[in-house]
């Protein structure tokens, strides 16, 4: 069967993480949503994404198609629903569309004629950005059964002080040496050739993904997310960070999100929580204005390409677009958009030749090309947010 992965109505509320990449390309727990399924379904899937992306995503349709909501994450009783599909049936999670039967020669979907599976189990879903360092705690344990079930952990070195070494999982490579891991409250992850230096202290839940580094002495708590080839120091609380990115240094940050190819300063701290313990409220693309989250912390959404200079201050519940660059003292404002230059004094536009320049360098460290399609999606992310950069 061929299965294709499409964003759904949650595709907005994702944003600037969707500005760059399909909803299925979120990374949560240790996998992104696309792994995470395609690990599951033991096949590879593509996407119905938006289409200034189809160039680097591209959707393969057959004769006959399961088009799932990448919203959703699997789960083994999802699963056995979803490859069981016939023509004419579709999954629901009450008035929400999990999954469908689809043939090539449809022209349109109508699902009054279709026959609709209830779905009733709980299942993790990825509706806001929020969600995403909200719910990785559940998503790290998830990957964690998954991805080492029936599999044995390397040996992890004496030199560590480790609580609840049961719960420890070490891939091919990975380095870690005079460290302090408590997997008491949570599964710890470290991916190949991952490392954690000398005199750092962990209590889980955390996932490291292949490459990337933690520094000497951070402090990790929470369910923290390193992805691919990421770099992190200081105190880290609560994070995803999507792969490729560091905050390398000194300085906290907390109930947060960062995506791909972003580097925070020295000392770069963010809030998140307000003094008077009020909600936060986030930047809503949709209704471009700020939205209740129904959270009492949350911190930094900071899209790919983004950069910050040393002792940058972020509010609680900071929203940072897409290839923006920040510094100078005193705190910006909580909504930056993207291909913003500048800080609390006031922002000028990042023209994309300066950026596309930055960006070549950057990603050449990590062995990884600057492509034309990248470039394209980058330009157009630069025309559709030029109404927010006026405001």
């Amino acid at each position: 069967m061929n299965y294709i992965l499409f964003d759904g109505p949650s595709r907005n509320s994702l944003l600037p993480f969707t500005y760059t990449r399909p909803v299925a390309d979120i990374r949560i727990g240790i996998l992104t949503i696309r792994e995470k399924w395609e690990k599951h379904l033991q096949t590879t899937t593509t996407t119905i994404t938006e289409d200034y992306l189809t160039d680097k995503y591209p959707m393969v349709e057959m004769e006959e198609n399961i088009m799932i909501n990448a919203s959703y994450a699997p789960n083994t009783s999802l699963v056995e629903v979803v490859k069981s599909l016939k023509e004419n049936q579709a999954i629901f999670e009450g008035d929400n569309i999990i999954a469908f039967f689809s043939k090539d020669s449809q022209e349109e979907i109508d699902f009054d004629t279709y026959e609709i599976i209830d779905f009733e189990e709980e299942v993790l879903k990825i509706e806001n950005t929020w969600d995403i360092f909200s719910k990785n705690d559940l998503a790290i344990q998830l990957d964690f059964d998954l991805i080492t079930n029936g599999r044995k952990s390397q040996p992890i070195s004496k030199t560590n002080n480790v609580i609840a070494p049961e719960n420890i999982f070490l891939e091919e490579g990975a380095k870690v040496e005079y460290a302090t891991l408590n997997a008491s409250t949570g599964p710890i992850y470290i991916g190949e050739n991952a490392e954690i230096m000398e005199g750092v202290l962990v209590r889980g839940g955390l996932a490291m993904c292949e490459g990337s580094r933690i520094k000497m002495g951070a402090k990790l708590y929470g369910a923290n997310t390193f992805g691919p080839y990421s770099t992190l120091g200081g105190e880290v609380k609560n994070t995803v960070v999507f792969g490729y990115s560091n905050k390398g240094h000194e300085g906290y940050l907390g109930d947060s999100v960062l995506g791909e190819w972003c580097n925070l300063g020295a000392d770069t701290n963010n809030s998140n929580l307000k003094n008077n313990y009020a909600e936060v409220r986030l930047w809503n693309y949709e209704t471009e204005g700020f939205a209740k989250t129904g959270l009492q912390f949350c911190g930094l959404m900071m899209g790919d390409h983004s950069k910050c200079g040393i002792n940058t201050m972020f509010n609680t519940g900071t929203v940072i677009g897409v290839s923006a660059n920040i510094f100078g003292s005193g705190f910006p404002r909580n909504f930056v958009p993207s291909f913003s230059w500048g800080g609390n004094s006031g922002f000028t536009t990042y023209l994309t030749k300066k950026a596309f320049e930055v960006a070549k360098v950057v990603m050449l460290r990590r062995n990884v090309e600057f492509s034309t399609q990248d470039a394209a999606i980058l330009e157009h992310i630069f025309e559709d947010t030029k109404k927010f950069r006026r405001q």
